[in-house]
């Protein structure tokens, strides 16, 4: 990650837009927005707004792709034209095959693909604005939208991003932060367990002791994350027995 020079990212303990350190911007989540899809969910991070759709599972073409003892998990994350002032090139880059892949190998420990056999279950990721922690944000929709497709799993995966500006670190990267801090730390579990962590990606140089603080905090802010996931799901599940 480029660090640009800027001074002030965080004044007497508190930073840009207000928060502590150890602060998450304000959280909604839904489910169930898209009706074509066999599940959907969005989730709103401060101003970074992301919609994800499941399908499947379902028979997998071509046939040389199945995996004969379980299903295949397929990613795809994509950031909209309009999700960032400059508007993007709609053809998927390098970047966004990464975090596509990145995606699936975060979703795939909390998913029982194996009484799937030969089967698909697609994923679609779709960034409607950017305001950093695009992709923590989407495997965070990602997660609740397998529960509402019905997918039997280990649990839900949730996913906060981690960074460090100048010498303290912080939990959900957001805006200038962005561009200025000097680490980037995306970090999935499923059930915000410490012990079942799926994705760990560090963009920057920090010493260990700052690594074992910024995993505390991602725990912290998947904890938060967790517990909105738990009730959109209860309301949603209690919506559909009325």
């Amino acid at each position: 990650m480029p660090q640009k020079e800027k001074e002030d990212l965080i004044i007497d303990g508190e930073r840009l837009d207000g928060r502590s350190p150890d602060g998450i911007r304000e959280i909604e989540m839904e489910m169930d927005t898209l009706k074509r899809a066999d599940g959907s969910a969005y989730v709103e991070l401060g101003n970074t707004r992301v919609m994800a759709a499941v399908f499947g599972p379902q028979e997998l073409h071509p046939e040389h792709m199945r995996e004969p003892d379980r299903a295949v998990l397929n990613a795809r994350y994509n950031m909209a034209p309009f999700s960032v002032d400059d508007r993007m090139n709609p053809a998927p880059g390098r970047r966004d095959k990464e975090i596509s892949l990145v995606t699936e190998k975060a979703l795939e420990p909390a998913v029982f693909l194996e009484e799937f056999p030969k089967a698909e279950i697609k994923v679609l990721v779709e960034v409607l604005e950017a305001d950093a922690s695009t992709r923590v944000t989407g495997i965070t929709a990602a997660g609740l939208a397998l529960v509402d497709a019905g997918i039997p799993m280990r649990g839900i995966v949730q996913a906060s991003a981690v960074g460090k500006l100048e010498d303290t670190m912080v939990l959900d990267v957001a805006g200038e932060e962005d561009a200025y801090g000097k680490a980037d730390i995306p970090v999935a579990m499923i059930d915000a367990d410490p012990d079942k962590i799926t994705l760990l990606q560090m963009d920057g140089d920090i010493p260990p002791s700052d690594l074992e603080e910024g995993l505390e905090l991602a725990q912290k802010g998947c904890e938060k994350l967790h517990e909105i996931q738990k009730e959109v799901a209860k309301d949603s599940m209690e919506a559909i027995r009325q």
